[in-house]
């Protein structure tokens, strides 16, 4: 098991040469890596970037997310050829900056919403645009992981279930369920059972509080998570997502209106020290 920072918690521009200070304090704090949001796919920075992460020991994962002008289940072709050459282009800098995992809801866009549920023909669209990027990924030795968001975000994957049919569907080996805390609280009914239900497809986890803030001064039901990650084997990425009002753009997509934390690096070492703490008892039981 590999304990990750994502780093939106500070910027969306992590190639800017001023993060690597806070990169280095990371680092100090005890994480294994860094997970990298790719929202501008330039390659020759994130190769840069890739080049200081490795002198600094970090390793690293990659986020990114799909738009309504590049959504893989829109019924507008050249929306759906924009979506699979966007996240072509995001892969090629997943592999400049060295990361070997792709996770977030690559398969539809945030805040899109047609008034019902997901159709047939959406979900047939996605699948066949997340296919193609899958063999794209392949071709690097990257893998997709699909992060299910709550009803409130995205409609077309709101649970584990849903995430592993669509990675059933898909049929690609580099492809698994990316599981996040947060979402799960809302959505699960037993997140616990979720996990115990689906243990062989998840690829990556996001540990998220229920207020997107410090792990484990929430709701979250931490111990049967920890439980049942830890007696299925689960031995990859958790990596600490969390918000605060560092990104205004993201302060409003995330809803987040008031400060629940003093300091974002206290924030990050409270929460890699929680999950060290929590999966050592359950290692060493």
């Amino acid at each position: 098991m590999k304990v990750g920072m994502n780093l939106l918690l500070w910027t969306d521009d992590p190639v800017d040469e001023s993060w690597l200070p806070l990169y280095e304090r990371l680092k100090g704090m005890g994480f294994d890596g860094v997970e990298v949001p790719i929202f501008d796919a330039d390659t020759e920075k994130f190769a840069d970037l890739g080049k200081r992460l490795d002198d600094l020991g970090l390793e690293r994962t990659a986020i990114t997310v799909r738009t309504p002008q590049d959504d893989p289940i829109s019924s507008d072709t050249s929306t759906r050829d924009a979506s699979l050459t966007l996240t072509q282009r995001v892969l090629d800098c997943c592999e400049a900056v060295g990361s070997t995992l792709l996770g977030g809801p690559l398969y539809a866009a945030i805040g899109q919403f047609s008034g019902a549920g997901p159709t047939e023909e959406e979900w047939g669209r996605s699948v066949s645009i997340l296919q193609q990027a899958a063999d794209y990924a392949a071709r690097a030795g990257i893998d997709l992981s699909f992060e299910f968001l709550n009803r409130f975000e995205i409609y077309l994957l709101n649970s584990t279930a849903d995430t592993a049919r669509y990675v059933s569907d898909l049929d690609r080996p580099n492809v698994g369920i990316h599981y996040d805390t947060f979402h799960a609280h809302i959505e699960e009914k037993d997140p616990a059972g979720a996990i115990r239900a689906h243990a062989n497809a998840i690829s990556h986890v996001h540990i998220s509080e229920n207020d997107r803030s410090t792990p484990g001064r929430g709701q979250v039901a931490w111990d049967a998570t920890f439980d049942a990650l830890v007696a299925h084997g689960y031995d990859d990425w958790l990596t600490i997502e969390a918000f605060g009002s560092a990104l205004p753009s993201l302060t409003a997509a995330t809803k987040i209106w008031r400060r629940m934390f003093d300091d974002e690096e206290e924030l990050a070492r409270e929460g890699h020290d929680f999950i060290r703490r929590e999966w050592g008892k359950r290692r060493e039981g």
